[in-house]
Protein backbone atom coordinates (compact mmCIF):
# COMPACT_ATOMS: atom_id res chain seq x y z
CA UNK A 1 0.00 0.00 0.00
CA UNK A 2 3.22 2.00 0.27
CA UNK A 3 2.63 4.09 -2.99
CA UNK A 4 4.67 6.96 -4.18
CA UNK A 5 2.50 8.95 -6.51
CA UNK A 6 -1.30 8.67 -6.98
CA UNK A 7 -4.18 11.00 -8.60
CA UNK A 8 -6.36 13.67 -6.55
CA UNK A 9 -10.28 13.53 -6.98
CA UNK A 10 -10.37 15.93 -9.66
CA UNK A 11 -7.78 13.57 -11.99
CA UNK A 12 -4.73 16.00 -10.92
CA UNK A 13 -1.56 14.08 -10.72
CA UNK A 14 -0.03 14.60 -7.13
CA UNK A 15 3.27 13.72 -5.22
CA UNK A 16 2.59 11.66 -1.59
CA UNK A 17 3.34 14.40 0.90
CA UNK A 18 3.68 12.12 4.09
CA UNK A 19 4.72 8.02 4.79
CA UNK A 20 3.07 6.97 7.45
CA UNK A 21 2.59 3.37 9.24
CA UNK A 22 -0.70 3.66 10.61
CA UNK A 23 -3.51 6.14 9.66
CA UNK A 24 -6.64 6.46 11.77
CA UNK A 25 -9.32 8.10 10.22
CA UNK A 26 -11.98 9.21 12.50
CA UNK A 27 -11.67 10.41 15.91
CA UNK A 28 -14.09 8.92 17.95
CA UNK A 29 -14.22 6.24 20.72
CA UNK A 30 -12.86 3.65 18.71
CA UNK A 31 -10.49 6.26 16.41
CA UNK A 32 -9.00 7.39 19.61
CA UNK A 33 -8.01 4.26 21.15
CA UNK A 34 -6.89 3.14 18.03
CA UNK A 35 -4.18 6.00 17.75
CA UNK A 36 -3.39 6.11 21.76
CA UNK A 37 -2.32 2.17 21.63
CA UNK A 38 -0.98 2.28 18.43
CA UNK A 39 1.18 5.36 19.32
CA UNK A 40 2.75 3.46 22.05
CA UNK A 41 5.10 2.08 19.98
CA UNK A 42 5.22 3.37 16.06
CA UNK A 43 6.31 7.45 16.01
CA UNK A 44 4.74 7.99 12.61
CA UNK A 45 0.80 7.32 13.24
CA UNK A 46 -1.43 9.93 12.15
CA UNK A 47 -4.69 10.69 12.89
CA UNK A 48 -7.37 12.29 10.65
CA UNK A 49 -11.33 13.88 11.28
CA UNK A 50 -13.78 15.67 10.20
CA UNK A 51 -15.92 17.63 12.64
CA UNK A 52 -15.76 17.83 16.25
CA UNK A 53 -12.85 15.84 17.43
CA UNK A 54 -14.64 13.84 20.35
CA UNK A 55 -17.12 11.57 20.80
CA UNK A 56 -20.40 10.05 19.91
CA UNK A 57 -21.29 9.39 23.29
CA UNK A 58 -20.20 13.07 24.53
CA UNK A 59 -21.19 14.86 22.05
CA UNK A 60 -24.52 13.49 20.98
CA UNK A 61 -25.36 10.13 22.20
CA UNK A 62 -24.68 8.94 25.59
CA UNK A 63 -24.49 11.80 27.91
CA UNK A 64 -26.44 14.36 27.06
CA UNK A 65 -29.02 11.60 26.64
CA UNK A 66 -28.76 10.81 30.59
CA UNK A 67 -28.44 14.10 31.48
CA UNK A 68 -31.90 15.18 29.95
CA UNK A 69 -33.25 12.18 31.42
CA UNK A 70 -31.84 13.30 34.74
CA UNK A 71 -33.54 15.76 34.63
CA UNK A 72 -37.20 14.26 33.53
CA UNK A 73 -37.22 11.18 36.33
CA UNK A 74 -37.15 14.39 38.75
CA UNK A 75 -39.51 16.11 37.57
CA UNK A 76 -41.46 12.44 37.45
CA UNK A 77 -40.83 11.47 41.01
CA UNK A 78 -42.36 14.79 42.40
CA UNK A 79 -45.44 15.07 39.80
CA UNK A 80 -46.02 11.87 40.71
CA UNK A 81 -45.56 11.65 44.89
CA UNK A 82 -48.85 11.83 45.95
CA UNK A 83 -49.49 7.68 46.28
CA UNK A 84 -46.65 8.32 48.93
CA UNK A 85 -48.74 11.33 50.72
CA UNK A 86 -45.78 14.10 49.68
CA UNK A 87 -47.79 16.58 47.42
CA UNK A 88 -45.86 19.10 45.50
CA UNK A 89 -46.41 21.48 42.44
CA UNK A 90 -43.19 21.03 39.92
CA UNK A 91 -42.33 24.09 37.63
CA UNK A 92 -40.21 23.10 34.69
CA UNK A 93 -37.82 25.56 33.51
CA UNK A 94 -37.11 24.08 29.84
CA UNK A 95 -34.31 26.81 28.91
CA UNK A 96 -32.56 26.14 32.30
CA UNK A 97 -33.29 22.29 31.53
CA UNK A 98 -31.80 22.40 27.82
CA UNK A 99 -29.22 24.93 29.38
CA UNK A 100 -27.60 22.35 31.84
CA UNK A 101 -27.62 19.15 29.49
CA UNK A 102 -25.33 21.32 27.00
CA UNK A 103 -22.72 22.75 30.18
CA UNK A 104 -22.87 19.27 31.39
CA UNK A 105 -21.76 17.72 28.05
CA UNK A 106 -19.37 20.65 27.39
CA UNK A 107 -17.83 19.47 31.05
CA UNK A 108 -17.28 16.04 29.61
CA UNK A 109 -16.23 16.89 26.34
CA UNK A 110 -13.72 19.13 28.07
CA UNK A 111 -11.51 16.00 29.64
CA UNK A 112 -11.60 14.83 25.83
CA UNK A 113 -10.39 18.06 24.48
CA UNK A 114 -7.02 18.21 26.96
CA UNK A 115 -6.36 14.60 25.98
CA UNK A 116 -6.63 15.42 22.15
CA UNK A 117 -4.63 18.79 23.20
CA UNK A 118 -1.90 16.82 24.41
CA UNK A 119 -1.04 15.17 21.06
CA UNK A 120 1.31 16.36 18.72
CA UNK A 121 0.23 18.83 16.03
CA UNK A 122 1.94 16.97 13.51
CA UNK A 123 0.11 13.56 13.70
CA UNK A 124 -3.93 15.08 14.17
CA UNK A 125 -5.02 16.32 10.51
CA UNK A 126 -8.41 18.21 10.44
CA UNK A 127 -10.28 17.36 7.24
CA UNK A 128 -12.40 15.35 5.06
CA UNK A 129 -10.15 11.93 4.28
CA UNK A 130 -11.04 10.03 0.58
CA UNK A 131 -9.12 6.97 -0.55
CA UNK A 132 -8.80 6.94 -3.73
CA UNK A 133 -8.47 4.53 -6.44
CA UNK A 134 -4.39 4.08 -5.57
CA UNK A 135 -5.15 3.36 -1.89
CA UNK A 136 -3.69 6.40 -1.05
CA UNK A 137 -5.70 8.83 1.41
CA UNK A 138 -6.48 12.34 0.07
CA UNK A 139 -7.42 14.79 2.79
CA UNK A 140 -6.84 18.28 2.27
CA UNK A 141 -3.92 19.20 0.14
CA UNK A 142 -1.87 15.98 1.25
CA UNK A 143 -1.86 12.71 -0.42
CA UNK A 144 -0.49 10.04 2.46
CA UNK A 145 0.42 6.88 1.90
CA UNK A 146 -0.14 4.50 4.57
CA UNK A 147 1.62 1.00 5.36
CA UNK A 148 -1.91 0.25 7.46
CA UNK A 149 -5.18 1.96 7.83
CA UNK A 150 -7.71 2.16 10.50
CA UNK A 151 -11.02 3.05 9.90
CA UNK A 152 -13.60 4.50 12.63
CA UNK A 153 -15.18 7.28 10.66
CA UNK A 154 -18.37 6.69 13.33
CA UNK A 155 -22.25 6.62 11.95
CA UNK A 156 -24.99 9.15 11.81
CA UNK A 157 -28.59 9.35 12.10
CA UNK A 158 -30.65 7.61 9.35
CA UNK A 159 -33.04 10.34 7.54
CA UNK A 160 -36.06 8.34 5.45
CA UNK A 161 -35.48 9.94 2.01
CA UNK A 162 -37.37 13.48 1.39
CA UNK A 163 -37.71 13.83 5.33
CA UNK A 164 -35.51 16.46 5.62
CA UNK A 165 -36.51 18.49 2.91
CA UNK A 166 -40.44 18.14 3.55
CA UNK A 167 -39.81 18.92 7.32
CA UNK A 168 -37.60 21.20 7.14
CA UNK A 169 -36.68 23.34 10.45
CA UNK A 170 -39.50 21.52 12.09
CA UNK A 171 -37.47 17.82 12.00
CA UNK A 172 -34.91 16.70 14.69
CA UNK A 173 -32.40 14.45 14.85
CA UNK A 174 -30.19 12.43 18.21
CA UNK A 175 -27.92 15.05 16.72
CA UNK A 176 -29.31 18.03 16.81
CA UNK A 177 -32.00 17.53 19.61
CA UNK A 178 -29.85 18.80 22.35
CA UNK A 179 -29.32 22.07 20.59
CA UNK A 180 -32.63 23.33 21.63
CA UNK A 181 -32.56 26.34 23.70
CA UNK A 182 -36.30 25.15 24.92
CA UNK A 183 -38.46 22.58 25.41
CA UNK A 184 -41.20 22.59 22.55
CA UNK A 185 -45.07 21.99 23.53
CA UNK A 186 -45.57 18.69 21.55
CA UNK A 187 -43.35 16.43 19.65
CA UNK A 188 -43.80 13.43 17.41
CA UNK A 189 -41.36 11.12 18.05
CA UNK A 190 -40.52 8.24 15.05
CA UNK A 191 -39.04 4.90 15.87
CA UNK A 192 -39.40 2.93 19.15
CA UNK A 193 -35.54 1.91 19.18
CA UNK A 194 -33.47 2.66 22.41
CA UNK A 195 -32.76 6.49 20.98
CA UNK A 196 -36.63 6.73 20.23
CA UNK A 197 -37.38 5.28 23.61
CA UNK A 198 -35.51 7.16 26.02
CA UNK A 199 -36.30 10.60 24.18
CA UNK A 200 -39.85 10.04 23.92
CA UNK A 201 -40.34 9.51 27.61
CA UNK A 202 -37.66 12.17 28.95
CA UNK A 203 -39.51 14.59 26.84
CA UNK A 204 -43.05 13.73 28.46
CA UNK A 205 -41.91 13.45 31.62
CA UNK A 206 -40.64 16.89 31.09
CA UNK A 207 -44.01 18.12 30.14
CA UNK A 208 -44.42 17.85 26.09
CA UNK A 209 -46.77 16.18 24.35
CA UNK A 210 -45.25 12.99 22.87
CA UNK A 211 -46.81 10.45 20.44
CA UNK A 212 -44.21 8.22 19.43
CA UNK A 213 -44.98 6.21 15.94
CA UNK A 214 -43.03 2.65 15.37
CA UNK A 215 -44.03 0.81 12.16
CA UNK A 216 -44.26 -2.09 14.26
CA UNK A 217 -45.57 -3.54 17.12
CA UNK A 218 -42.19 -3.74 18.79
CA UNK A 219 -39.99 -1.52 21.01
CA UNK A 220 -36.30 -1.43 22.12
CA UNK A 221 -36.21 -4.40 19.28
CA UNK A 222 -37.39 -6.90 22.11
CA UNK A 223 -36.90 -10.23 20.23
CA UNK A 224 -38.44 -11.97 23.35
CA UNK A 225 -42.47 -11.41 22.55
CA UNK A 226 -43.46 -11.62 26.48
CA UNK A 227 -40.81 -8.84 27.86
CA UNK A 228 -41.76 -6.67 24.66
CA UNK A 229 -45.22 -7.13 25.55
CA UNK A 230 -44.91 -6.40 28.97
CA UNK A 231 -42.20 -2.97 27.87
CA UNK A 232 -45.43 -1.96 26.14
CA UNK A 233 -47.89 -2.21 29.11
CA UNK A 234 -45.66 -0.68 31.80
CA UNK A 235 -44.51 2.26 29.03
CA UNK A 236 -48.05 2.98 27.92
CA UNK A 237 -48.42 3.92 31.44
CA UNK A 238 -47.14 7.31 30.44
CA UNK A 239 -46.17 7.49 26.68
CA UNK A 240 -48.60 7.92 23.77
CA UNK A 241 -47.61 4.71 21.37
CA UNK A 242 -48.72 4.21 18.03
CA UNK A 243 -46.83 1.17 17.80
CA UNK A 244 -47.71 -1.07 13.98
CA UNK A 245 -48.16 2.34 12.38
CA UNK A 246 -46.82 2.91 8.65
CA UNK A 247 -46.25 6.46 7.67
CA UNK A 248 -47.31 7.71 4.46
CA UNK A 249 -46.40 11.05 4.15
CA UNK A 250 -44.39 14.43 6.56
CA UNK A 251 -44.31 17.81 6.06
CA UNK A 252 -44.56 21.33 7.66
CA UNK A 253 -47.41 23.87 7.13
CA UNK A 254 -46.63 27.52 7.29
CA UNK A 255 -48.38 30.14 8.80
CA UNK A 256 -47.49 33.76 8.92
CA UNK A 257 -44.40 33.58 11.26
CA UNK A 258 -45.18 29.96 12.94
CA UNK A 259 -44.60 26.50 10.93
CA UNK A 260 -46.13 23.15 12.02
CA UNK A 261 -45.09 19.71 11.44
CA UNK A 262 -47.77 17.21 10.60
CA UNK A 263 -47.30 13.52 10.23
CA UNK A 264 -50.09 11.26 7.81
CA UNK A 265 -50.27 7.82 8.90
CA UNK A 266 -52.37 4.77 8.97
CA UNK A 267 -52.50 3.09 12.17
CA UNK A 268 -52.15 -0.85 13.22
CA UNK A 269 -55.88 -1.11 12.37
CA UNK A 270 -55.35 0.14 8.71
CA UNK A 271 -57.38 3.48 9.45
CA UNK A 272 -55.72 7.08 8.07
CA UNK A 273 -54.67 9.07 10.69
CA UNK A 274 -52.72 12.29 10.79
CA UNK A 275 -50.30 14.15 13.85
CA UNK A 276 -49.61 17.84 13.59
CA UNK A 277 -47.09 19.71 16.33
CA UNK A 278 -44.54 22.01 17.01
CA UNK A 279 -41.41 19.26 15.77
CA UNK A 280 -40.51 15.80 14.48
CA UNK A 281 -37.60 13.66 15.97
CA UNK A 282 -36.60 11.02 13.52
CA UNK A 283 -35.23 8.49 15.47
CA UNK A 284 -34.80 5.69 13.34
CA UNK A 285 -31.61 4.40 13.76
CA UNK A 286 -27.92 5.17 12.52
CA UNK A 287 -26.23 4.41 9.95
CA UNK A 288 -22.31 4.11 9.35
CA UNK A 289 -20.59 7.02 7.57
CA UNK A 290 -18.49 4.40 5.15
CA UNK A 291 -20.13 4.68 1.92
CA UNK A 292 -18.27 7.58 0.53
CA UNK A 293 -14.92 7.03 1.80
CA UNK A 294 -13.16 4.93 -0.94
CA UNK A 295 -13.20 1.82 1.21
CA UNK A 296 -13.50 -0.29 -2.09
CA UNK A 297 -10.69 1.02 -3.08
CA UNK A 298 -8.69 -1.10 -0.30
CA UNK A 299 -10.66 -4.52 -1.53
CA UNK A 300 -13.40 -3.81 1.34
CA UNK A 301 -16.56 -5.33 0.16
CA UNK A 302 -19.79 -3.66 1.96
CA UNK A 303 -22.78 -5.69 1.69
CA UNK A 304 -26.46 -4.06 0.92
CA UNK A 305 -26.87 -2.27 4.55
CA UNK A 306 -23.01 -0.89 4.26
CA UNK A 307 -21.16 -3.49 6.51
CA UNK A 308 -17.98 -4.71 5.75
CA UNK A 309 -17.93 -8.08 4.92
CA UNK A 310 -14.88 -10.41 5.89
CA UNK A 311 -14.76 -8.48 9.48
CA UNK A 312 -13.05 -9.99 12.55
CA UNK A 313 -15.49 -9.15 15.28
CA UNK A 314 -12.43 -9.30 17.47
CA UNK A 315 -10.48 -6.30 16.17
CA UNK A 316 -12.42 -4.68 12.73
CA UNK A 317 -9.38 -6.86 10.95
CA UNK A 318 -10.53 -7.52 7.06
CA UNK A 319 -9.67 -10.49 6.15
CA UNK A 320 -5.74 -10.57 6.55
CA UNK A 321 -5.55 -7.21 4.99
CA UNK A 322 -3.62 -4.53 6.66
CA UNK A 323 -7.66 -2.35 7.23
CA UNK A 324 -9.15 -2.81 9.84
CA UNK A 325 -12.90 -0.89 10.63
CA UNK A 326 -13.73 -0.61 13.84
CA UNK A 327 -16.33 1.02 16.36
CA UNK A 328 -19.59 2.20 14.59
CA UNK A 329 -18.11 2.42 11.47
CA UNK A 330 -18.43 -1.26 10.52
CA UNK A 331 -21.88 -2.20 12.50
CA UNK A 332 -21.44 -4.72 14.24
CA UNK A 333 -22.51 -3.65 17.43
CA UNK A 334 -22.83 0.05 17.56
CA UNK A 335 -22.02 0.30 21.67
CA UNK A 336 -19.41 2.76 23.07
CA UNK A 337 -17.97 0.03 24.81
CA UNK A 338 -17.50 -2.44 21.97
CA UNK A 339 -16.04 0.77 19.91
CA UNK A 340 -14.01 1.32 22.57
CA UNK A 341 -12.47 -2.56 22.52
CA UNK A 342 -12.17 -2.71 18.98
CA UNK A 343 -10.02 0.43 19.04
CA UNK A 344 -8.13 -0.91 21.75
CA UNK A 345 -7.50 -4.29 20.23
CA UNK A 346 -7.30 -2.65 16.10
CA UNK A 347 -4.42 -0.33 17.76
CA UNK A 348 -2.29 -3.31 18.97
CA UNK A 349 -2.50 -5.49 16.17
CA UNK A 350 -0.97 -2.73 13.88
CA UNK A 351 2.07 -3.24 16.07
CA UNK A 352 4.84 -5.68 14.64
CA UNK A 353 4.54 -8.37 17.50
CA UNK A 354 1.17 -8.94 16.63
CA UNK A 355 1.23 -12.62 18.72
CA UNK A 356 1.88 -11.12 21.65
CA UNK A 357 -0.60 -7.90 21.00
CA UNK A 358 -3.02 -7.41 23.80
CA UNK A 359 -6.64 -8.26 21.82
CA UNK A 360 -10.04 -7.96 24.11
CA UNK A 361 -12.11 -10.52 23.27
CA UNK A 362 -15.81 -9.83 22.00
CA UNK A 363 -17.45 -8.74 25.54
CA UNK A 364 -21.16 -10.49 26.18
CA UNK A 365 -23.52 -9.07 24.34
CA UNK A 366 -25.07 -6.62 26.36
CA UNK A 367 -27.64 -3.45 25.66
CA UNK A 368 -29.34 -0.77 27.85
CA UNK A 369 -32.18 0.93 27.19
CA UNK A 370 -32.65 3.33 29.90
CA UNK A 371 -36.03 4.32 29.67
CA UNK A 372 -38.28 3.77 32.92
CA UNK A 373 -38.75 0.58 33.54
CA UNK A 374 -35.28 0.27 31.72
CA UNK A 375 -34.77 -2.83 29.23
CA UNK A 376 -31.92 -5.09 29.09
CA UNK A 377 -30.82 -7.87 27.20
CA UNK A 378 -27.97 -10.15 28.19
CA UNK A 379 -26.20 -13.03 26.14
CA UNK A 380 -28.09 -15.01 23.45
CA UNK A 381 -31.48 -13.75 22.44
CA UNK A 382 -34.64 -16.13 22.61
CA UNK A 383 -34.52 -16.68 18.72
CA UNK A 384 -31.37 -17.46 18.86
CA UNK A 385 -31.23 -20.33 21.01
CA UNK A 386 -34.53 -21.56 19.98
CA UNK A 387 -32.30 -22.26 15.92
CA UNK A 388 -29.87 -24.03 17.58
CA UNK A 389 -30.96 -27.73 17.78
CA UNK A 390 -28.26 -28.58 20.46
CA UNK A 391 -29.33 -26.40 23.06
CA UNK A 392 -32.06 -27.58 25.56
CA UNK A 393 -32.90 -25.21 27.61
CA UNK A 394 -35.60 -23.60 30.19
CA UNK A 395 -36.61 -20.08 30.89
CA UNK A 396 -36.31 -18.60 34.26
CA UNK A 397 -38.92 -15.62 35.16
CA UNK A 398 -39.75 -13.33 37.43
CA UNK A 399 -42.81 -10.31 37.37
CA UNK A 400 -42.10 -7.48 39.30
CA UNK A 401 -45.57 -6.66 39.39
CA UNK A 402 -45.66 -7.67 43.16
CA UNK A 403 -41.67 -7.80 44.24
CA UNK A 404 -41.16 -6.60 47.18
CA UNK A 405 -38.67 -3.80 47.41
CA UNK A 406 -39.99 -2.47 43.51
CA UNK A 407 -43.70 -2.30 45.33
CA UNK A 408 -42.47 -0.09 48.37
CA UNK A 409 -40.73 2.07 45.74
CA UNK A 410 -43.47 2.59 43.43
CA UNK A 411 -41.80 0.90 40.60
CA UNK A 412 -43.14 -2.28 40.57
CA UNK A 413 -43.89 -2.92 36.59
CA UNK A 414 -41.75 -5.60 34.73
CA UNK A 415 -40.35 -9.28 33.85
CA UNK A 416 -37.28 -11.05 33.82
CA UNK A 417 -36.55 -14.34 31.66
CA UNK A 418 -33.27 -15.73 32.15
CA UNK A 419 -32.39 -18.47 29.54
CA UNK A 420 -30.56 -21.80 30.71
CA UNK A 421 -28.74 -24.96 29.29
CA UNK A 422 -30.07 -27.72 30.84
CA UNK A 423 -26.89 -29.42 29.91
CA UNK A 424 -24.49 -27.22 31.19
CA UNK A 425 -26.45 -25.41 33.93
CA UNK A 426 -24.90 -22.18 32.50
CA UNK A 427 -26.79 -18.62 31.37
CA UNK A 428 -26.90 -18.36 27.79
CA UNK A 429 -29.03 -15.25 28.35
CA UNK A 430 -31.54 -13.05 29.63
CA UNK A 431 -34.07 -10.39 28.57
CA UNK A 432 -35.91 -8.11 31.05
CA UNK A 433 -38.13 -4.85 31.58
CA UNK A 434 -38.08 -3.77 35.00
CA UNK A 435 -36.94 -1.44 37.99
CA UNK A 436 -32.53 -2.13 38.08
CA UNK A 437 -32.24 -3.75 35.52
CA UNK A 438 -28.78 -1.89 34.36
CA UNK A 439 -27.88 -4.05 37.54
CA UNK A 440 -29.43 -7.20 37.14
CA UNK A 441 -28.25 -6.78 33.67
CA UNK A 442 -24.21 -6.28 34.77
CA UNK A 443 -24.48 -9.06 37.20
CA UNK A 444 -25.43 -11.90 34.89
CA UNK A 445 -23.21 -10.46 32.34
CA UNK A 446 -20.75 -11.18 34.70
CA UNK A 447 -21.91 -14.96 35.03
CA UNK A 448 -22.02 -15.47 31.94
CA UNK A 449 -18.43 -13.96 30.77
CA UNK A 450 -16.97 -15.95 34.29
CA UNK A 451 -19.42 -18.84 33.10
CA UNK A 452 -21.05 -19.39 36.53
CA UNK A 453 -23.32 -22.10 37.12
CA UNK A 454 -26.71 -21.13 38.14
CA UNK A 455 -25.67 -22.99 41.58
CA UNK A 456 -22.96 -20.45 41.79
CA UNK A 457 -25.21 -17.37 41.53
CA UNK A 458 -27.19 -18.87 43.66
CA UNK A 459 -24.60 -19.22 46.55
CA UNK A 460 -23.82 -15.26 46.32
CA UNK A 461 -25.62 -13.67 48.95
CA UNK A 462 -28.89 -11.50 47.91
CA UNK A 463 -29.32 -8.93 50.92
CA UNK A 464 -33.28 -8.09 51.90
CA UNK A 465 -35.19 -6.08 51.49
CA UNK A 466 -33.74 -5.26 47.60
CA UNK A 467 -34.80 -5.62 43.93
CA UNK A 468 -32.39 -7.92 43.16
CA UNK A 469 -33.64 -10.44 44.71
CA UNK A 470 -35.64 -10.24 41.54
CA UNK A 471 -32.89 -11.60 40.43
CA UNK A 472 -32.38 -14.42 42.92
CA UNK A 473 -36.44 -15.35 42.33
CA UNK A 474 -35.89 -16.22 38.49
CA UNK A 475 -32.56 -18.30 38.93
CA UNK A 476 -34.20 -20.32 41.67
CA UNK A 477 -37.08 -20.72 38.79
CA UNK A 478 -34.36 -21.73 36.39
CA UNK A 479 -33.01 -24.45 38.83
CA UNK A 480 -36.64 -26.20 39.77
CA UNK A 481 -37.13 -26.04 35.78
CA UNK A 482 -33.72 -27.89 35.06
CA UNK A 483 -35.32 -31.37 34.99
CA UNK A 484 -37.96 -30.80 33.14
CA UNK A 485 -38.43 -29.64 29.16
CA UNK A 486 -39.10 -25.84 28.51
CA UNK A 487 -42.99 -24.97 28.36
CA UNK A 488 -44.88 -21.99 26.82
CA UNK A 489 -45.57 -18.92 28.86
CA UNK A 490 -49.26 -19.96 29.54
CA UNK A 491 -48.28 -23.15 30.50
CA UNK A 492 -46.03 -21.57 33.13
CA UNK A 493 -48.56 -18.80 34.08
CA UNK A 494 -49.57 -20.52 37.43
CA UNK A 495 -46.06 -20.49 39.17
CA UNK A 496 -46.23 -17.11 39.27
Amino acid sequence: MNKQSGTTADNTPHEVTRNVSVAVIGAGTAGQNSFRQASKIKDDVVIINEGFWTTTCVAVGCMPSKLLIAAADRAHDANHSGDFGVHATVKIDGKQVMQRVRDERSHFASYIKKQVDSWPDHKKIDGRAHINEQGLIEVNDELIAAEQIIVATGSSPFIPDGWADKLGDTMLTSDSVFELTDLPNSMAVVGAGAIGLELAQAFTRLGVEVTLLNRVKQVAGLKDNDINQKAIECLSHELTMHLGSKITDVGQKVNKDTQTAFIEYEDSAGESRQWQGDCVLVATGRRNNIKQLGVEHLGVELDDKNRPKNLSKKTGQIGDSDIYIVGDANAHIPLLHVASDEGYSAGNMVCENTEDAYIRPPATPFSIVFCSPQIVNVGMSLPEIQEDPELEFVIGRVSFDNQGRSRVMGVNCGLLHIYACKKTDRILGASMVGPDAEYIGHILATAITNDLSIKDMLDTPFYHPTILEGLRTALRDVQDKMEIPYQSQDAQEDNF
